[in-house]
C-alpha cells in the first residue's frame, strides 16, 4: 500500500532528496516549506502530490495543514519533521537573544509541534512513523555550535520519549542523526561550507530505511557519517 507522507523543508536538502526517494517509490508525498515560491515550483517540477505553505514555528500553521490533509486523505502513515537550520553559528556570548530563540524554535519547537499535531491521529490509526532529523551536534561538541546542539540533542530525546509514548499503539519514533552533509547548511548558516562526501540522498536512503521496517520493528535511531568529516573532539 502506498504511503501518505508528509516532509517539511522539502524544498531542498536532505528533505527535497527524501521526498524524491518516496516519490519514486510510489508514495503520496506531501511537501512543506514556508516559502510558497519554492513550494509551487518543486511541485510543479517533481509532480508532488501536494506543497503546503508551513512555517514550522508556529503552530496554528500545522493545524492548517493537518486539516488540509484530513479532508484529503484522511490519513497520514510518514511524518518526515526535517525543517531546521543553523540561524547562526557563532559562540553564545555572541548571540543575541532573539537569535537564541529562533534556532531553538524552528529546530526543537517545530519538531516537538509537528509531532503533537499527528501524534493523536496516528494513536487512532494504531500505525505510523514519525521521523525526526537531528544532527551529530546532539553527541559531539564543536565551539560556536551549542545553541544548535542544544536543540539538537533536544530532538534526540524528544524522540525517545515520544515513542515510549506511542508503541502501545504501533505508531513508531525514528531520529535519524546525519553528519555534515553538503547541503548549502553551512552557507545559510553564514560561515564556510567545505566539500563533504556525505550528500541529501544518503540521508533520504536513510530515513527510508526507518520508514519502511516491517510491523513490530522500529529503528531508534541512526547516526550517518560521511567519511571525509575529522570528527574532534568525539
Amino acid at each position: 500500500m502506498d504511503k501518505i507522507v508528509l516532509i517539511t523543508g522539502a524544498t531542498g536538502g536532505y528533505g527535497l532528496a527524501t521526498a524524491k526517494k518516496f516519490k519514486k517509490n510510489g508514495d503520496t508525498v506531501l511537501i512543506a516549506s514556508r516559502d510558497a515560491e519554492k513550494v509551487k515550483k518543486v511541485v510543479e517540477e517533481y509532480s508532488f502530490a501536494e506543497g503546503y505553505v508551513l512555517d514550522v514555528t508556529k503552530y496554528s500553521d500545522w493545524v492548517k495543514v493537518k486539516t488540509a490533509i484530513l479532508e484529503k486523505y484522511r490519513r497520514i502513515d510518514v511524518l518526515v519533521n526535517n525543517a531546521g537550520g543553523g540561524v547562526r553559528i557563532a559562540e553564545v556570548a555572541e548571540q543575541t537573544a532573539e537569535e537564541i530563540d529562533c534556532a531553538i524554535a524552528l529546530n526543537l519547537n517545530s519538531v516537538i509541534y509537528g509531532s503533537q499535531i499527528f501524534a493523536p491521529l496516528m494513536k487512532e490509526q494504531k500505525s505510523g512513523t514519525i521521523v525526526n532529523i537531528s544532527s551529530v551536534c546532539a553527541r559531539h561538541c564543536w565551539g560556536g555550535w551549542s545553541v544548535y546542539a542544544a536543540a539538537k540533542a533536544g530532538v534526540l530525546n524528544f524522540t525517545k520519549g515520544l515513542y515510549v509514548e506511542l508503541r502501545p499503539f504501533g505508531v513508531r519514533a525514528t531520529c535519524i542523526i546525519p553528519a555534515a552533509a553538503s547541503t548549502g547548511f553551512q552557507k545559510s548558516a553564514g560561515i564556510a561550507e567545505e566539500c563533504q562526501t556525505l550528500y541529501p540522498e544518503h540521508i533520504a536512503d536513510a530515513v527510508f530505511y526507518a520508514a519502511n521496517q516491517p510491523e513490530g520493528v522500529v529503528v531508534e535511531e541512526m547516526t550517518v557519517w560521511g567519511t571525509s568529516q575529522d570528527v574532534q573532539p568525539l
